[in-house]
């Protein structure tokens, strides 16, 4: 099975918008920061995911992305697929492969029934369950904590800053 980065890093931006929407679009630079993913990457992804239907972008100031449709409606599967991510385990479709030949490969049908219980795993797990998770949920309130951190930092660097100079 080759799950790539493509992949990953769609369910990963997806996750983590789902989390961050609820004051209204999430910026990919946000994303970007949060999840340590590139900005032209997730430009890239975002582009897919929108003409896939996974999410709405808005334009103009307070503008970015927003989940297209209800979290329980978008499967893992989805996101994957909307980002010309394959799962396909055979690898029989590349030059030289069976698929090719006349007769498939002693292997085909194990490799097809896997790519087969890939799809259907990813596709019954939805962004709403994956929200719901108590693991994934603390890796939230983590990163949090640690854009906390670095804020609380600054501030309080520009308040010792002014009293330095009064």
């Amino acid at each position: 099975m080759r799950l790539t980065t493509k992949g990953r890093y769609a369910v990963t931006a997806v996750l983590d918008l789902a989390f961050h929407q609820k004051g209204g679009p999430v910026s990919l630079a946000e994303i970007s920061q949060r999840q340590g993913i590139s900005l032209s990457y997730l430009e890239q992804l975002f582009s897919r995911l929108r003409r896939n239907n996974v999410v709405n972008s808005t334009r103009g100031p307070g503008g970015g992305y927003s989940l297209a449709r209800e979290e329980s409606e978008i499967s893992m599967a989805q996101i994957i697929i909307a980002v010309d991510e394959s799962y396909d385990a055979t690898n029989c479709d590349s030059e030289g492969s069976c698929t090719g030949d006349q007769y498939q490969c002693l292997t085909h049908d194990l490799w097809q029934e896997l790519s087969q219980e890939i799809h259907s795993f990813l596709n019954n797990i939805s962004l709403a369950e994956m929200k719901s998770k108590e693991k994934v949920i603390n890796v939230v309130e983590r990163q949090q904590c640690q854009q906390g951190e670095g804020f609380l930092e600054t501030s309080m660097s520009s308040i010792h800053i002014k009293e330095s100079t009064s």
